[in-house]
């Protein structure tokens, strides 16, 4: 389960904003959840990732130093790594949450997943990833398409679970050495009378139609 005093996954995507995404209850009912974070200092910088079932159990956490060369690098390379290990302990029907601490690169997930449903395979908004990060932007990309569905909420570094494992690969390491699990959620049960809440897409950022 979720670490006691820190909200589970689930309860930190349900309440953030998915950019350009409108967040109806059915998308509370992930598969697996992922927060993700990549730091970068002179000296060196860490990658780091979270893994959950929507019920909190945790699936993996990885804390590994790095050394992008901006933050940029290192917020594309920590998805990519999240992606990863989810992929390999993930089935490819899971519907799937992000959690990232990057507007740009929220941004440019769920542009990219949207891009999927359109006829012509545009974006709604413009996809703009920074040259440095191409090769993981693929990655991401290819792993996106390899779960049923996928989409992306903004939350603050201060509560990002992976934001620590980053800043501190080194003080956290032990993490690596947690074994190997493949574990699936437990089926939901069905809810009743539900309503939507208002629209969560673009909460804090210039407006814009919300889709879904």
């Amino acid at each position: 389960m979720a670490a006691h005093g820190r909200p589970a996954l689930r309860d930190l995507f349900d309440e953030s904003p998915t950019p350009h995404i409108a967040h109806p209850p059915r998308t509370h009912h992930r598969d697996f959840y992922v927060a993700t974070d990549g730091s970068f200092r002179e000296a060196g910088g860490g990658l780091g990732a979270v893994i959950e079932t929507r019920d909190g159990t945790r699936v993996a956490r990885i804390a590994t130093a790095d050394a992008p060369p901006d933050n940029n690098v290192a917020e594309y390379r920590a998805l990519h790594l999240g992606l990863d290990v989810l992929a390999a302990r993930a089935p490819r029907d899971a519907a799937v949450g992000v959690l990232i601490d990057h507007d740009a690169l929220a941004s440019n997930v769920n542009s990219t997943i949207l891009a999927t449903r359109h006829p012509d395979g545009k974006s709604p908004r413009p996809v703009s990833v920074p040259t440095a990060t191409q090769y993981h932007w693929r990655g991401i990309r290819a792993r996106l398409n390899g779960f049923d569905e996928v989409r992306a909420a903004r939350i603050d570094s201060d509560q990002n679970p992976a934001h620590p494992l980053a800043n501190a690969p080194d003080q956290y390491r032990h993490v690596n050495r947690e074994p190997d699990r493949c574990v699936l959620p437990e089926t939901p049960e069905p809810t009743v009378g539900e309503f939507p809440p208002p629209s969560r897409a673009d909460r804090n950022s210039g407006g814009g139609r919300a889709s879904d």
